[in-house]
């Protein structure tokens, strides 16, 4: 195995027995993007100097005998998250140019970490996507197959880490935007409690869905991330004071005494792919063979999350997205000599087509006269899914599901038809709706080798169990394959 092919547990091991240095690691993913990047499209900014920098530093932590279990582990950072210095774009041409002057606080903790960050991800315009086809500056491609989407918002990251062009990653996920990715691309991708993580420098879509999570080829390498980016933050009033337990301390060998609960109409929902059908009953099987009850549960109001979510998070995105006014910062169109047009003209030519329709759609719902029969009934909408999640989980302590109806689809299959995009993140928009935790773990692949993920689900600030379930199941399933590119 190359080096660039490691696992961050792997590698950490590794570093630690001084097998290689951190520095022979980060070239090694350097030179993994030089060779297949220019194919998979999923770095926007690549940071060669600055890399290996900090690679020097991690040998020199290591030398010393203080390392972390991220120390020299070579990172991919989601570009809507700040890094100091580093340009990061949200892939808009609004933010073409922009250099932070701050780093976001999980960038601070994995640099405390002594992590090594190579470069930004490509992913959808201000994370306003399924399929990082809405991205200002390129098309991303699924490593398993260069002709289909990889997921998104996150796309650029769940494809990086597939491609081995980093050990791990950082992405956001606001409705399904770290886990459907990390399906279509056969990796493993958690979406944290809301407020389990900090979402201080990541730049805002939907305030009250977003969270930050990893990305990674494995649980446990998704576990040492969360464990290092997890905690209070004073400069976010939405990040918890709970405490963060060590989620690498997966216990327990089976699932005896685990209940899981399962939606039987998440199974025959219309656009389910028979394929993944095929996957997810195979899955639930290998679940009750490690000795887990599975229970049949019920979420009604699954079924209206995809409107309600489209209301509310376009509402907050055309709040949010406010700021980008060719003012203070960012895209300024210098042809306009009046005020209301130089806005006009800077926020027509510097935000592409999505993020101006979820803009006006989320304007509308908060105008005058709508704002009842719009967000406020989506709100009231999101408090019954709430609701749903708590009855179940008086049964069980995880619910699983498919991630994505299909397998990654061609590119180009949803541009012209919008709805039809964002009608397939049903399965993955409850969890954010009611701020669960939730997990894609690689579970089979289709006829035509795409990879198919598994939704694994739990309470609020358990992610424990969700690792614990997720790990258990990963070593009995034996998913393996890798991308042949």
């Amino acid at each position: 195995m190359t080096l660039h092919e490691l696992t961050i547990e792997q590698a950490a091991r590794g570093l630690r027995k001084k097998e290689f240095s951190a520095k022979e690691l980060t070239q090694a993913v350097l030179d993994r993007i030089d060779a297949v990047d220019a194919r998979v499209q999923a770095y926007l900014t690549v940071d060669r100097e600055g890399a290996m920098a900090q690679a020097e530093a991690a040998d020199q932590r290591l030398e010393k005998g203080n390392a972390m279990p991220l120390t020299g582990i070579p990172m991919g950072i989601k570009d809507l998250i700040c890094t100091k210095g580093l340009r990061t774009t949200c892939a808009s041409k609004t933010l073409e140019n922009f250099v932070p002057p701050y780093d976001a606080t999980v960038i601070r903790r994995l640099k405390d970490a002594g992590a090594v960050i190579v470069g930004k991800h490509n992913m959808d315009e201000f994370a306003m996507g399924a399929t990082t086809e809405h991205s200002a500056f390129k098309i991303t491609r699924n490593p398993w197959n260069l002709d289909r989407i990889p997921g998104g918002s996150s796309g650029g990251s769940a494809a990086a880490v597939a491609a081995d062009m980093c050990l791990g990653a950082l992405g956001s996920d606001t409705g399904g935007s770290i886990r459907q990715p990390a399906s279509h691309c056969g990796v493993v991708g958690v979406k944290p409690t809301y407020g389990r993580v900090s979402r201080f420098g990541a730049a805002a879509f939907a305030s009250s869905l977003d969270q930050i999570g990893p990305l990674g080829k494995t649980v446990m390498d998704c576990a040492i991330l969360l464990n290092a980016i997890s905690g209070p933050d004073p400069k976010d009033s939405t990040a918890s004071p709970s405490p963060v337990p060590d989620f690498t301390q997966i216990t327990g060998e089976g699932l005896s005494g685990i209940t899981i609960g399962v939606d039987r109409a998440f199974m025959t929902a219309g656009g389910l792919d028979p394929q993944v059908r095929t996957a997810i009953s195979n899955a639930i099987g290998t679940i009750e063979s490690l000795g887990a009850r599975c229970v049949d549960i019920s979420l009604p109001h699954t079924q209206y999350a995809v409107a309600a979510y489209c209301v509310i998070a376009s509402s907050e995105a055309s709040s949010n997205l406010a700021r980008y006014d060719g003012v203070r910062y960012g895209f300024r169109d210098k042809e306009q000599t009046d005020l209301l047009e130089m806005y006009t003209q800077s926020r027509s030519k510097g935000l592409g087509p999505e993020v101006r329709r979820r803009i006006i759609l989320g304007t509308y719902a908060l105008s005058a006269g709508y704002y009842d029969a719009y967000y406020g009934k989506a709100s009231q909408v999101r408090t019954l899914i709430q609701n749903d999640f708590e009855k179940a989980f008086e049964v069980c302590d995880a619910i699983v599901s498919p991630v994505a109806p299909t397998p990654a689809y061609p590119i180009g299959d949803t541009i012209e038809n919008p709805l039809s995009m964002y009608l397939l993140d049903l399965f993955t928009l409850s969890a954010n709706l009611s701020g669960i935790p939730g997990i894609s773990v690689p579970c089979g692949f289709s006829d035509d080798h795409m990879p198919v993920g598994l939704q694994i689900m739990c309470r609020h600030f358990d992610e424990s169990t969700l690792f614990r379930i997720a790990r258990q199941f990963e070593q009995q399933a034996g998913i393996t394959g890798k991308p042949a590119i």
